[in-house]
């Protein structure tokens, strides 16, 4: 159990540490391009580590030395696995999701399997989008929930129709092995898509890695069949996500905080887009090419749309505890699929130390500004939850954080940091 020591005023700088969703993307392109690779900068987590590994038992060569990772790329996941294999996956749903397409390159038979949470999040959409391609795959338990069964003989491609309602990781993850198709992929997006950011964070790395696609918006892509993925040195920029709890120290204490390493204005991490809702609830905010300094101020509640940044809401939700009025945070029913319920998850825990939280279908209501108390808290094996829960520490004495190390799913020098502040 982790006890947050409240503090007033921070003044610091913290290196944040590489992007999580871009490590992974990163390290799938390398492995499926042909020839030796380099990512630096590359995020050693638990959530990264689950991809490697079942990359790995694919055959590809991989070392890590620090932040660089050293890839022997496949050229395509061509080559025959001699034995049927399981993959686990721990909770970490991107690794789940832009892998099954991955596994449908190879030759053999695999199951993706992962955590008791896991296997309550949806997969059946892309499920269905592997079948209209070509690929024997089914949901082995339950229909529409890993474990999922692929019996891989590449993918043939051709058009596929695909729902962005549920997750934007089904379509990076059909862009992501759509070059390696037998022939032209055409992805048709219905009913919007979610969290469209990550799906631009996935186009920026297949063009870095030598494969441009055609695109109508987020509502058709089509990929170019016999094109491969080019080996080359890449860097891995710093993580929005992991930098935003630093951000909301800074606000919350009426601080200043300078996180470096991340590239306010050419970053594709949709969660930049924080920054503005920061300077709404009255944060002062400095831009610089490589950093951004955060200036805490009196804050004030704002209504917010939060469906291209959902991994900031409990960030948020933290912040606006402190904020005169209400903050409205709207449109990201998507977090109820995630490590926890998140809407349920931050209305009963912050419930819990005496805030007004109205829980919504979409979203949340938290009125700020009332006393709160503080005590033992459940992350719910949430490590976005237990960072967030940190943040309220600052203002709140006597916070304990119960399962404090599931930060280590997407950043395990977390407290080591946090304790610096």
């Amino acid at each position: 159990m982790k006890e947050i020591k409240p503090r007033i005023c921070i003044n610091a700088t913290v290196r944040i540490p590489g992007s999580k969703s871009i490590t992974h993307r990163s390290a799938i392109a390398a492995s499926l391009a042909m020839g030796e690779s380099t990512i630096q900068g590359f995020l050693h987590c638990e959530d990264t580590l689950y991809t490697i590994s079942v990359l790995k038992e694919l055959g590809v060569e991989m070392s890590i030395g620090g932040e660089s990772l050293k890839v022997e790329g496949a050229g395509g996941m061509r080559a025959p696995v001699p034995t049927s294999k399981e993959f686990y996956v721990g909770n970490s749903g991107t690794s789940l999701r832009l892998l099954l397409s991955i596994v449908s390159l190879a030759r053999g038979e695999f199951i993706l399997t992962g955590s008791p949470r896991m296997l309550k999040r949806p997969i059946g959409d892309l499920v269905v989008a592997l079948n209209q391609l070509g690929v024997e795959a089914s949901c082995v338990a339950e229909n529409d929930f890993p474990p999922v069964l692929v019996r891989a003989r590449g993918i043939k491609g051709g058009k596929v129709t695909i729902s962005g309602e549920k997750s934007s990781q089904y379509v990076s993850s059909l862009l992501l092995s759509g070059p390696y198709a037998e022939r032209e992929v055409e992805i048709e997006v219905t009913g919007g898509l979610i969290s469209s950011s990550y799906v631009d964070i996935t186009l920026e790395v297949m063009r870095q890695f030598g494969i441009p696609v055609t695109c109508d918006g987020y509502r058709y892509f089509r990929i170019p069949a016999g094109n491969g993925y080019r080996a080359r040195q890449f860097l891995v920029e710093g993580d929005i996500s992991s930098a935003s709890y630093f951000w909301a120290a800074a606000a919350v204490t009426g601080g200043m905080v300078t996180t470096e390493n991340i590239h306010p204005y050419t970053t594709q991490q949709g969660d930049i887009g924080f920054l503005q809702v920061l300077e709404e609830m009255g944060c002062g905010i400095e831009r610089q090419t490589d950093r951004v300094t955060i200036r805490g101020r009196a804050l004030s509640g704002i209504e917010v749309d939060m469906c291209t940044m959902p991994d900031l809401v409990p960030t948020l939700a933290a912040i606006s505890l402190f904020a005169n009025g209400k903050t409205s945070i709207r449109n990201v029913p998507q977090l109820r699929h995630k490590e926890s319920d998140r809407l349920s998850s931050i209305a009963l825990e912050w419930g819990g130390l005496g805030a007004r939280v109205e829980e919504l279908a979409d979203g949340l209501i938290i009125h700020g500004g009332g006393r709160l108390s503080g005590g033992a808290v459940e992350a719910y094996d949430d490590h976005r939850l237990a960072m967030s829960l940190a943040v309220v520490g600052l203002k709140v004495p006597g916070i304990k954080i119960r399962d404090e190390n599931c930060v280590n799913k997407s950043f395990p020098g977390f407290w080591q940091l946090w304790d610096r502040l």
